[in-house]
């Protein structure tokens, strides 16, 4: 078994976001791998006007995944939902999507058609940059409210102004109607509102749900690691 991380958006190094829980899973034997996302700036490709979209976001992914022939966990988080749903589609590998705190979207749906229209008050759009990130004064109250002091001093420096195209371009394919499916749902998060959370994991196979905030993995890894290990 091994485990491919997909992060949500506006972050990059993925490896850091993860590494609580990729650390627990090594010592039980079990390798991971966090793919980079072209659209936040990671890869050496620039994320603005023009520049890499979900479409490369999900070559990324996918590149990962077809790299190795062992049975694959994909453990998607936030807007990594909506790169995994095409990414993870037809990869024979894959045996199991694990969605937390994730946008789960048909087929056709981008990501913009999961809000009100209105922008996130944790959110800045430059429009002519063609970007738009987390504010950073808003950063550990948003999302990292049950995190110990360490991660939320860190997590600053792995934020990453993203792709404005990502929110508009719909998915190709929704793997999680292929794959068995468990939906982890974070019932303290304050950025992905936990009655959101609720209706996207009516589509998977399976719920759990923990007292958490939207970073489950750096707030409790061992529950994750547990949760993964037993898929």
């Amino acid at each position: 078994m091994r485990v491919v991380f997909v992060h949500g958006a506006c972050v990059r190094d993925g490896s850091w976001w993860w590494h609580r829980t990729a650390e627990l899973l090594q010592e039980r034997g079990v390798p991971s791998v966090a793919p980079a996302l072209p659209s936040c700036g990671e890869a050496g490709l620039p994320g603005g006007v023009g520049g890499p979209g979900l479409p490369e976001d999900v070559a990324a992914v996918r590149q990962v995944l077809r790299a190795g022939d062992e049975p694959t966990v994909v453990v998607a988080h936030s807007y990594g939902g909506v790169v995994t749903a095409e990414a993870a589609a037809g990869i024979g590998s894959v045996r199991h999507l694990l969605l937390v705190s994730s946008y789960l979207p048909e087929v056709g749906q981008s990501l913009s058609e999961f809000g009100d229209g209105s922008l996130a008050p944790f959110l800045d759009v430059d429009p002519d940059a063609g970007t738009f990130g987390v504010r950073p004064e808003l950063l550990v109250d948003t999302f990292l409210q049950d995190c110990d002091p360490e991660v939320q001093a860190q997590a600053a420096d792995h934020l990453a102004r993203q792709s404005v195209r990502v929110t508009g371009q719909p998915v190709g394919a929704a793997a999680w109607q292929q794959l068995p499916s468990t939906y982890l749902v974070c019932a303290q998060d304050r950025g992905t509102p936990p009655q959101l959370q609720r209706e996207f994991a009516r589509r998977a196979d399976d719920v759990v749900e923990l007292d958490t905030g939207h970073h489950p993995f750096l707030s409790r890894p061992a529950a994750v690691r547990d949760l993964l290990l037993n898929l």
